[in-house]
């Protein structure tokens, strides 16, 4: 065997480590994010019925995305008011929660400490659309009907702000989609 043939093959088993590697620090991360995170609850917007339900997913709309996205309006129109962060595809939403864990809008992120009962979330804008985490919920095919209740989104939330969707509630935060025994 040439020696060319041996140093790629160790390339390519240590290319392969290095990708393994990789993929299972991004594995452990989301892992640990579901199982430590802070639980937070968004409450859903109306999107259009006929997008409701599109096969197994449920397509996503939150109320606190528009707030961040009126909130951004404004700003856009107080020179004396906008900074970078504001103006930025990405950003940060300080919320306070309540009792229940369910985020209220409090302002978007300017850098002033928070108080013992807020967090700052991150979102992200795409195409004009304010995104935290997913816009869609996937469950089962045919299934859609017990997920028709859904008034809130439970998500993990780390130390950045970063969310996870985990589950769907119902108004009463009873979670859905749940096999009755």
């Amino acid at each position: 065997m040439s020696s060319n043939v041996k140093r790629n093959r160790w390339i390519v088993i240590a290319a392969t480590a290095i990708v393994l590697a990789v993929v299972n620090w991004a594995i452990w991360q989301k892992e640990h994010h579901l199982a430590e995170g802070e639980i937070v609850y968004l409450e859903l917007a109306p999107v259009d019925p006929r997008s409701l339900m599109q096969g197994d997913y449920m397509a996503l709309s939150f109320a606190l995305a528009d707030r961040i996205r009126m909130q951004r309006a404004i700003n856009r129109h107080q020179e004396s008011v906008v900074n970078a962060m504001q103006t930025a595809a990405n950003g940060s939403v300080v919320v306070r929660l309540d009792e229940a864990s369910i985020a209220h809008f409090q302002r978007l992120d300017d850098g002033m400490p928070l108080g013992d009962d807020e967090r700052r979330l991150r979102y992200r804008l795409r195409h004009g659309e304010v995104r935290f985490a997913t816009d869609a919920f996937f469950f089962q095919e045919g299934h859609a009907e017990r997920f028709e209740p859904a008034h809130y989104g439970q998500f993990r939330a780390n130390e950045h702000g970063e969310l996870l969707l985990v589950a769907l509630h119902d108004a009463s935060l009873n979670r859905l989609g749940e096999m009755e025994r």
